[in-house]
């Protein structure tokens, strides 16, 4: 090891000799196992590969939560695995409005990426760097880093895989609204939530300086929150305690002045959830003073005013004196140029197959926010599908030919579980119906029945919502296939082939939900369960509190958050800006 080490720097030496001397003034930027790349003053990249190493080498884009959850999982002693991120850190995302008003921590809700693997035996490297290009013909990918730069070098180096894991999120929608990237906070990182927080107190400092007249008080105590989903919803519910809980008593003589409101395109707030949350929330926000302006789009955000219309008002412009974006996602440049590269125009976000691998490639897989599953349909696939269970050739399926193959078709199309639960079918032979509807059951099936009897499974196909929960599971799943690759190449445990031979080797994926929160403020929760359980009150708060505290990726991190909990009701939020 320590040879092919020496010989490998010996290569790079001989390399920076040849080097004319104007193009010298070299910068290291990796050595990883086999591989030592470096950049001259030209912005020239150069890569010295040493080709030794007898493990694949996996390249994960991105720590966020399909990433770090990825990388969690993944066994280190069977791969080379390398890291490349533009950070250092995995952050809890759903406690980012937390952050905002000092409820907790920055500090408690990170964790460096390096600590999620240091006590795991296997190769590991971390680059913090930013992956600007996706090679897929000659496996390489270009990331760029502003960390130990060379003058006037670009700081870009290249990383080639035997497989890449491609999740490096999405980026806040903007929409191409005027003046929202120049204006407006987002919420999406940790520095996001730390700059909201700074924005904040500025704006009670401002108002708090003499000599300003009401309305210029009024302006600098309005904050405005674009998007009624649970983020904007959360954020609005947690700025609302910390100025009538800390603020209100650090500046008695301006707290009647703040205004909160809560601009949504929509008719309602939180959407997603059940009718019964969103109607609670409305209702609530109504009681706490906080302003909530459905049915406005917000069409430009100057350094002033938030221009907005409505079909009943018109357009109008609203003095402001700090606004936070929260409207959703958009596709990173990175993913726009591979997705161009690989076949995929006019997408929103990268698709994959059930389990996760990129289409139109080999050896890239995608999930969390930049990708999406794009689940077969059945009717594209019915004539395969009854060949697959017409074992004999009869051209006609049994109720025994059916069953022998039922578990796969539903592992392989889940939409046909769905769709029986949906109708409140027993079983798949709710479906083998005669065609006039009776009742009574179909013995055989020729195609033309077999296909009417599944002509409606593919209305029940939905598309996985861009959420840290999908993430993490999709990130997980992924990284138990890889820690038992070897295996299942020999003995397959994924459902039949419906065109090939044979049976898949994993599993496909399928998402669990596990259901979701909406914090409303004043302790106060909302939680909603797979079915049509929900609950709304001061009980589920400290439900919220446990899910959240478990979930963490450390007891360092899970410490910290509960003890940042535990101060909030002793002392009070952290009203400094630090």
């Amino acid at each position: 090891m320590a040879s092919g080490g020496l010989s490998l720097v010996r290569r790079a030496a001989e390399a920076v000799r040849r080097t004319p001397p104007w193009k010298k003034g070299l910068v290291v930027f990796a050595v990883g196992a086999g591989t030592l790349t470096y950049a001259c003053q030209d912005n020239q990249v150069l890569q010295v590969c040493d080709g030794t190493g007898n493990k694949k080498k996996v390249v994960i884009l991105g720590t966020g939560w399909a990433g770090a959850s990825f990388l969690r999982n993944i066994d280190t002693s069977l791969y080379d695995v390398h890291v490349v991120s533009p950070r250092n850190y995995f952050t809890f995302t759903p406690l980012l409005p937390s952050v905002t008003c000092g409820t907790v921590e920055a500090r408690s809700i990170v964790e460096p990426v390096r600590n999620i693997v240091r006590k795991r035996n296997g190769a590991f490297r971390f680059w913090e760097a930013e992956c600007f290009k996706i090679d897929p013909t000659n496996k390489k990918v270009h990331c760029r880093s502003d960390v130990g730069t060379n003058i006037d070098g670009n700081g870009e180096f290249v990383v080639d895989y035997d497989y890449l894991i491609v999740s490096v999120g999405a980026r806040p929608n903007t929409f191409n609204t005027p003046g929202v990237t120049e204006n407006c906070h987002f919420l999406k990182e940790v520095e996001d939530a730390q700059n909201i927080r700074k924005s904040v107190l500025k704006c009670f400092e401002r108002a708090s300086l003499p000599n300003l007249s009401e309305e210029e008080r009024k302006k600098n105590l309005h904050f405005v929150v674009i998007g009624g989903g649970p983020t904007g919803v959360e954020f609005a519910a947690e700025l609302h305690d910390f100025v009538k809980e800390d603020l209100a008593k650090l500046y008695p003589d301006v707290k009647k002045y703040v205004n909160i409101s809560v601009i949504e395109a929509g008719g309602h707030i939180l959407t997603m959830f059940d009718k019964r949350i969103s109607q609670f929330a409305e209702e609530k926000f109504k009681r706490d003073g906080i302003d909530l302006k459905t049915n406005f789009k917000v069409v430009k955000v100057d350094d002033k005013d938030i221009t907005m219309t409505n079909p009943a008002t018109g357009e109008i412009a609203v003095p402001y004196g700090m606004a936070v974006w929260s409207t959703g996602i958009g596709t990173r440049p990175i993913i726009m140029d591979f997705m161009k590269e690989v076949g995929q125009e006019n997408r929103r976000a990268l698709a994959t197959d059930e389990w996760l691998r990129v289409q139109g490639c080999k050896d890239v897989y995608a999930l969390g926010d930049c990708a999406t599953i794009a689940q077969r349909k059945v009717m594209e696939d019915v004539a395969a599908i009854f060949r697959v269970a017409d074992k004999d050739n009869s051209g006609t399926l049994t109720v025994k030919k059916i069953k022998d193959v039922l578990g796969d078709i539903c592992e392989r199309y889940p939409q046909v579980e769905l769709y029986l639960k949906s109708n409140q079918m027993k079983g798949f032979h709710d479906l083998l119906k005669d065609s006039d509807g009776n009742s009574k059951e179909l013995k055989e099936l020729n195609i033309e029945q077999f296909k009417k009897a599944l002509a409606q499974v593919d209305s029940q196909v939905k598309m996985l919502p861009a959420t840290a929960q999908v993430a993490a599971q999709e990130g997980s799943y992924l990284a138990t296939c890889f820690n038992k690759m070897k295996i299942c190449e020999e003995y397959p445990e994924g459902p039949l082939r419906i065109r090939g031979a044979g049976r898949h080797r994993f599993k496909p994926f399928r998402y669990r939900h596990l259901g979701q929160f909406a914090p409303l403020g004043g302790e106060q929760t909302a939680y909603q369960l797979p079915g049509d359980w929900v609950h709304v009150g001061h009980s589920t708060q400290w439900l919220w509190y446990s899910a959240y505290a478990s979930m963490q990726f450390s007891w360092r991190t899970r410490m910290l958050v509960v003890s940042d909990w535990g101060r909030r009701f002793i002392f009070g939020r952290d009203s400094s800006s630090l």
